[in-house]
């Protein structure tokens, strides 16, 4: 009642309304948007996109949205009945193979992202995709990436095809996700002309069994990567799914009609497992890290001159503030210390990189301790610049923190990795993987997950005790050199697929 009285408030009280997208194509719920847009405004009225190309919302304009509206609104039953076909025959036909696909690593890996995220400039996400890629060719052919969006540190001597499939469905949640494997289906022979393909590679994404249905078609091997199931994310992290059922199917057709599936813990093995995959063919592969672009030799004097952090222990977390990311504890924790011990508030700063769903959180933590004048938030940092951050940092936090339900916690933080690469010292909560990768004291100093008091103790330990911070940075930094590169990483995914596909 709040949202909508302040709306009506302000209905037409403006004289010129811009609204700034990505691209005005993939604008989520376009015809409401355009249309509370045009309520606000008594003239102007525009949608900008990222290439400064301008969209008036005129009437034209609202009438020819309601008609894409009422022509997807008549087709959805025709999507889900061809979707729920498609499923169907890609589950016979994995019935009736009675023999692995074969593997021939001198050809072309196809490497499919296909999240719905098209703008996407930081995150773990961009981690993963680019550093499995960038080492495919180091034990397979050159390989093809097919993505929705250019994905930043790839390399540029690789080959990339985006895929933009528009507008259809964007007024209705998740069917654009459904309708975009009509799209790449549809343009197979364009994306995969002329390519002999070695295997098909998929990151996992909600509503997407794309790569199945090309694996099926061109006779090879199918991997898949699965970072959690998307029915349990949309039940407790994000909003509940519309198509709940139809997930769930595809997810299940996708783990189990792969060769191979990827997961980075042992409680995603074991879900998988619990639900019918069969336990040979998944392999548990934490997440990784680029050792040469993240490491000690990055310049911080850029970054630390820049927000006057010269002189300061300064105090570090990078990421996209998931809810399973604990910003808010460090942000109490911080407060908390400051609180307690009121002279680190001359010695010491908060440097958290990044934005995301929590950062109502941070601040209203930040507000209620009055720590302010001590905590930067620098908003999103593109991933390239991310490492130069990190090293303006003397101490690196984890503070991950329990799921809700109680279940493990299934994530291989790719932060954790990072940190370590950076040979800086680490305060971690000692949670799952992060307790198993990180060994208390020899790697990282490792507090209980989702107490912020834990976290202010271990922050004053390694802010009193420099050398430890030292110590444990240095020793992080030659296990994950030696253990959780994006090389080592990948080789263990071929090492996989030939066991698999002799």
């Amino acid at each position: 009642m709040v949202l909508e009285k302040t709306f009506f408030e302000n209905a037409f009280r403006f004289s010129h309304v811009q609204l700034k997208t990505y691209q005005l194509e993939n604008l989520q719920r376009p015809l409401i948007t355009s249309t509370l847009l045009r309520l606000l405004s008594r003239r102007r009225c525009e949608i900008i996109d990222r290439c400064g190309n301008i969209t008036p919302v005129s009437f034209s304009r609202l009438l020819s949205l309601l008609i894409d509206f009422i022509k997807d609104y008549f087709a959805i039953p025709s999507l889900l009945r061809k979707t729920r076909s498609e499923i169907k025959g890609i589950q016979t036909s994995q019935m009736n193979q009675s023999f692995p696909h074969k593997l021939d690593l001198t050809k072309t890996p196809v490497y499919l992202r296909t999240d719905s995220i098209f703008d996407l400039p930081a995150g773990g996400s961009i981690s993963h995709v680019a550093g499995v890629f960038n080492n495919l060719d180091h034990f397979a052919g050159k390989p093809l990436i097919v993505t929705t969006q250019a994905i930043p540190l790839v390399r540029p001597e690789l080959s990339c095809k985006i895929i933009n499939p528009g507008k259809p469905f964007n007024n209705f949640t998740e069917l654009p996700q459904v309708y975009l494997n009509r799209f790449i289906l549809d343009q197979r022979n364009h994306l995969l002309s002329n390519i002999a393909i070695s295997f098909i590679y998929q990151r996992y994404s909600l509503h997407n069994y794309t790569g199945a249905k090309l694996a099926n078609h061109y006779k090879v091997p199918l991997v898949v990567e699965y970072n959690g199931s998307e029915v349990w994310i949309g039940q407790h992290w994000t909003k509940s799914l519309k198509h709940p059922t139809l997930a769930e199917q595809i997810e299940n057709l996708n783990t189990k009609t792969a060769d191979v599936v990827v997961v980075v813990s042992q409680p995603l093995k074991n879900h998988l497992v619990e639900s019918g995959v069969d336990p040979d063919k998944i392999l548990i592969n934490p997440n990784g890290v680029d050792p040469e672009r993240y490491s000690p030799t990055q310049g911080d004097s850029e970054i630390k001159k820049k927000f006057d952090l010269e002189n300061k222990t300064v105090i570090g977390f990078i990421g996209t503030f998931g809810k399973w990311h604990g910003a808010e504890i460090l942000a109490r924790a911080y407060g908390l210390l400051i609180k307690t011990y009121p002279d680190y508030r001359k010695t010491t700063q908060l440097l958290m990189i990044g934005d995301g769903v929590t950062m109502p959180l941070v601040k209203n933590e930040i507000e209620y301790f009055n720590t302010a004048g001590n905590a930067i938030l620098t908003g999103t940092v593109p991933q390239e610049e991310g490492p130069a951050y990190l090293a303006a940092c003397d101490l690196l936090a984890s503070p991950h923190v329990p799921n809700p339900d109680g279940t493990p916690f299934f994530g291989s933080p790719t932060k954790l990795f990072e940190y370590m690469a950076m040979g800086t010292g680490i305060i971690a909560s000692d949670l799952d993987q992060i307790g198993e990768v990180l060994q208390h004291d020899h790697t990282a100093w490792l507090v209980k997950p989702g107490d912020a008091e834990s976290l202010m103790f271990g922050l004053k330990t390694m802010i009193d005790n420099p050398e430890t911070s030292q110590r444990l940075g240095e020793a992080a930094r030659r296990e994950v050199v030696a253990k959780y590169t994006w090389k080592e990483h990948t080789r263990k995914i071929i090492e996989k697929l030939k066991e698999r596909c002799p």
